[in-house]
C-alpha cells in the first residue's frame, strides 16, 4: 500500500503521524511511505531519518495526498487538505467530528473512508488510541492551569502548592478517567489539594482505593459540582462521552459563583468542551477571560510537548496502521471489530451513531456498509 504523511498545519500542532521507526517497519512489510518535507521537525525528526527508513521525503502535501492510499495524520483534516482527500482514499486520524459539521459535510462529500482514532475501541471497552493522549492531556492540564492562574496571566495569582503557613490551591477535576485521573494525580503532585467527580461508582471506588491518599472522590451531580466549583481556584474538565458532544456541567450564569480569576482548563474542548463558555483556542492565543473567570481550551494540548505526545501517540497506533497497510481497511476491521468501531465515514454516509446523532444525520451501520462495500 502507498502511505502517505503530511505535515500537521493546524496552528502550533508540532507532532506527526508517522515516526521513521514506525515509517521503517511499514517500508520493510513493503510498502512505500512518503513523507511530506518537515513533517517530522517539531517532534525532533529530521527529513534524513525518514530517509534512512526507508520513506521517500516529498515537497508538498498536495504530492502526499495525490500518491497515497491512506492517509495517516495527527489532527482532523483542515479545510485545504479536505478538499484534497478523493473517493476510496482511507484517512486514518483523530476526527472529533459530533461538534465539527463542516468537516462532517466535506469528509462525507470526498467519498474517503475515514477511521478515527478517538473511536477505536479495546477487548475492556477502552479506547487505546485516544487513551496517550488523554494521559498527556491529563498530566499538562494542572501544569497549564497553574500558569493560567498566574496573575500576569490575569488569574487569581494562587500558587497551587501554597508554602507554610499559606493553603495550597483547590482544584476540582470533572471526570474521573484517564484524563481526570493523570490530572489529579498530577495537582496531588504539585501540592494542590483535589477533589474528583464522576458518576460512576464503580470508577470512583477504584479511584479511592488506589489514590486516595492523594486526592479525594466524590459522586458528581449539579449540587456537589456547583458547590465545589464555588470553592475552587482551578476547575478541569476531563468527561468523555465517545465520539459524542460533551456534555456542558458549568453554564454561563455559574460564573458568577466562581472565585474571580479562578482558571477552567477544558480537555474535553475537542468534543465541543464541557463548559458552556468554552470555545477553542490555540497555543498561540489559549487563555481568554469570560466574566473575570479564565478559560484554558487549547485544543489540541499535547501538541505542545510534541516529542512524547508523538512517540506515545505512534506506539498506540502502529499496530493498526500495519493492520490497515497488509490488509487493506475492509479486511482489517471485518477481522477486528475494535478497529471497525473507528470507522466514522464511508462512501458518503456516516457509520457511527453517536456522530449521526449529533449532527443530526442519518446513520449506516458499519457491518452493513462492509456487506454492501464487499
Amino acid at each position: 500500500m502507498h502511505i502517505g504523511c503530511p505535515k500537521e498545519i493546524k496552528p502550533q500542532e508540532f507532532r506527526v503521524g508517522l515516526t521513521p521507526t514506525l515509517a521503517q517497519d511499514l517500508v520493510a512489510r513493503g510498502h512505500i511511505v512518503n513523507i511530506e518535507t518537515g513533517a517530522g521537525l517539531g517532534a525532533g525528526f529530521s527529513d534524513a531519518a525518514y530517509v534512512q527508513a526507508g520513506a521517500e521525503v516529498v515537497e508538498t502535501a498536495a504530492e502526499v495526498f495525490a500518491q497515497s492510499e491512506m492517509i495517516v495524520k495527527v489532527k482532523e483534516p483542515q479545510a485545504g487538505e479536505r478538499k484534497m482527500l478523493r473517493e476510496g482514499q482511507l484517512l486514518f486520524t483523530y476526527l472529533h467530528l459530533a461538534p465539527d459539521a463542516d468537516q462532517t459535510h466535506d469528509l462525507l462529500a470526498s467519498g474517503c473512508t475515514a477511521i478515527a482514532y478517538e473511536t477505536v475501541t479495546d477487548a475492556r471497552g477502552g479506547l487505546p488510541l485516544l487513551a496517550p493522549m488523554s494521559e498527556v492531556a491529563g498530566r499538562l492540564a494542572p501544569q497549564m492551569g497553574a500558569w493560567t492562574l498566574q496573575k500576569a496571566n490575569g488569574g487569581r495569582g494562587v500558587l497551587l502548592g501554597g508554602v507554610p503557613g499559606v493553603a495550597p490551591g483547590r482544584v476540582l477535576v470533572i471526570g474521573g478517567g484517564v484524563v481526570g485521573t493523570h490530572a489529579a494525580r498530577i495537582a496531588a503532585g504539585m501540592g494542590a489539594e483535589v477533589t474528583v467527580l464522576d458518576r460512576s461508582l464503580a470508577r470512583l471506588r477504584y479511584l479511592d482505593d488506589s489514590f486516595g491518599h492523594l486526592f479525594r472522590t466524590g459522586y458528581s451531580s449539579p449540587a456537589v459540582t456547583a458547590e465545589l466549583a464555588s470553592e475552587a481556584d482551578m476547575i478541569i474538565g476531563a468527561v468523555l462521552i465517545p465520539g459524542a458532544s460533551a456534555p456542558k456541567l458549568i453554564s454561563k450564569g455559574q460564573l458568577a459563583t466562581l472565585k474571580p480569576g479562578a482558571a477552567l482548563v477544558d480537555v474535553a474542548i475537542d468534543q465541543g468542551g464541557c463548559f458552556e463558555t468554552s470555545r477553542a483556542t490555540t497555543h498561540d492565543d489559549p487563555v481568554y477571560n469570560v466574566d473575570g473567570i479564565m478559560h484554558y481550551c487549547v485544543a489540541n494540548m499535547p501538541g505542545a510537548v510534541a516529542r512524547t505526545a508523538t512517540q506515545a501517540l505512534t506506539n498506540a497506533t502502529s499496530p493498526f496502521v500495519i493492520a490497515l497497510a497488509d490488509k487493506g481497511w475492509m479486511q482489517a476491521c471485518a477481522d477486528d471489530p475494535h478497529l471497525l468501531n473507528g470507522l466514522n465515514i464511508h462512501a458518503g454516509q456516516v457509520t457511527y451513531t453517536a456522530v449521526g446523532e449529533a449532527l443530526g444525520l442519518p446513520t449506516v451501520a458499519p457491518n452493513l456498509q462492509l456487506k454492501s462495500a464487499a
